[in-house]
């Protein structure tokens, strides 16, 4: 998995899988993007707009937990 934080575009891309075959992209709601595969799996997730939407996000200090 990889984030990458767009400072520009105030966007958020996390990538699921590295270097998938974007084939079909749909906006499920104003700013939240999801990405697909050709075998219609989930590959990537855009957000825009991240300092209105998530004003408390921390882009310096993000970890990652897993069990």
């Amino acid at each position: 998995m990889k984030i990458k934080i767009d400072n520009e575009s105030d966007a958020m891309y996390i990538s699921f899988v590295e270097d998938a075959e974007v084939i079909e992209s749909e906006e499920i709601k104003p700013g939240l993007i999801v990405d697909y595969n050709k075998e219609e799996k989930i590959v990537g997730i855009e957000l825009v707009g991240i300092r209105e939407k998530m004003p408390e996000l921390d882009l310096k200090n993000i970890s990652l937990e897993t069990n």
